[in-house]
């Protein structure tokens, strides 16, 4: 087995959910809450102009701007765009919807969310506050972010094995060195984990860092051309050559690898819903739709499937548009695990893992002004929000999850997109 320095910051999570003096105190932190709802979203499947001005009225009355969202804002000047595009020719215009409330009970998300979803598919929106009703009803959903680490990996080739196997003794040493070096090129990236890999005459090294409230992809590349000068200075076994990304690290791609560890933010989520509540918005049994969440897994592994989920992609993509997020780490983000489950008293659990969530409140496309407004909306712009943005994400994931397993279960699927899904 390869040296591995293991990534500590998960100690630091575990410790807050287990912050508290009691068992009893300690179990509050993740609990549903049956405290009086907020108001829903008025005229939700109402498409006239004058629904969406209610709308829009109800999210100003409770303190939100979205004067950008609602094309009232100042035109933004090409300059300012300076670092997020190219030979700027103008914008795409992406329709925007609003669920909510959506209640969370997270280590860093708590409360009631309204939630924009920037997507054009017709019922997606629906679905998703149907989800979202169900879970706040049934007191909230718990979410944690269980870990987080952007990766990087440079890879070198040497002459021979015994050359790669010198460079990498070297490199083992040279790990808290490195961690000082990466501090030197950002205030806020981190190297917490180092994953050395050698495959004949050639040597992978996967750098795990964190970056703060930052995506971090730029952040680490930088970092990590700082690391590779530094290594390649002092060896004393140079390579024939190197690369600072060598596709082993899982940039925009669904991978086992990640699938197995974390790229990104792992977040997980879960809720137990009584089983009248299904029943009556989901108009399937707990046990029909656990039934088809197994035929789902079958499925899954028959398809060749990188975990087992019903359509994360459709949440994320429609909250990484809204939010300003890069939209490619969706093909990452998108892989997961979900599952459900009957309790003894017949209620309905469900329960999702998302070990890959890229996702920042600084930097990047975040600053964009309908991306801002929408993080204000959630209440994460800005330092000190990715977190609980990521467990936000994780929270519309699981909306999602429901709603789609009950239309499948109840035969309505067709018939909600027949509905939602067509002009006619």
């Amino acid at each position: 087995m390869y040296p591995r320095v293991v990534n500590p910051r998960i100690k630091d999570v575990l410790a807050g959910i287990l912050a508290g003096a009691t068992p009893e105190e300690r179990a509050r932190n993740l609990a549903p809450h049956h405290d009086a709802l907020p108001p829903s979203i008025p005229a939700k499947d109402d498409d006239s102009r004058d629904a969406m001005e209610k709308r829009r009225a109800f999210l100003r009355e409770r303190g939100f701007k979205i004067d950008q969202l609602a094309g009232e804002g100042n035109e933004i000047a090409p300059e300012e765009l300076r670092a997020n595009i190219e030979s700027l020719i103008g914008f795409a215009r992406i329709p925007v919807g609003i669920i909510g409330p959506l209640r969370v009970n997270g280590v860093n998300a708590r409360g009631d969310f309204y939630v924009p979803l920037a997507t054009t598919e017709g019922a997606l929106v629906a679905s998703y506050q149907r989800g979202a009703k169900l879970i706040s009803m049934a007191g909230g959903c718990a979410t944690l972010c269980v870990v987080e680490s952007v990766l990087r990996a440079p890879g070198f080739v040497f002459n021979s094995l015994v050359e790669a196997g010198a460079f990498l003794v070297h490199v083992i040493s040279q790990f808290e060195a490195m961690q000082a070096r990466v501090s030197e090129t950002s205030r806020h990236a981190r190297l917490v984990q180092l994953d050395p890999i050698v495959s004949g005459k050639e040597v992978y090294l996967v750098f795990h860092y964190t970056t703060g409230d930052a995506a971090g992809q730029n952040m680490v590349t930088f970092a990590t051309n700082a690391l590779v000068t530094h290594l390649i200075e002092t060896a004393p076994v140079k390579p024939l050559t190197w690369f600072i990304e060598a596709n082993m690290s899982g940039d925009k791609k669904a991978t086992q690898l990640a699938f197995q560890g974390a790229r990104g933010k792992k977040v997980v989520a879960d809720v137990t819903i009584p089983r009248e509540l299904v029943v009556k918005y989901l108009h399937a049994e707990p046990e029909q739709i656990f039934r088809y969440w197994q035929l789902a897994i079958v499925g899954s592994l028959q398809s060749g499937s990188i975990g087992m989920q019903g359509h994360y992609a459709n949440a994320l993509a429609a909250l990484f548009i809204a939010c300003g997020q890069d939209v490619a780490c969706v093909s990452e983000a998108s892989v997961g695990l979900t599952r459900m489950d009957v309790t003894k008293s017949g209620d309905f659990y469900c329960s999702i893992s998302l070990p890959n969530l890229i996702v920042g409140t600084v930097g990047g496309g975040t600053h964009l002004p309908t991306a801002r407004e929408c993080l204000d909306l959630l209440g994460c712009f800005g330092p000190g929000g990715a977190k609980k943005f990521a467990e936000i994400c994780a929270a519309v994931v699981l909306s999602g999850e429901i709603s789609i397993a009950g239309a499948l279960a109840s035969g309505e699927f067709a018939s909600a997109h027949q509905a939602f899904g067509r002009k006619s």
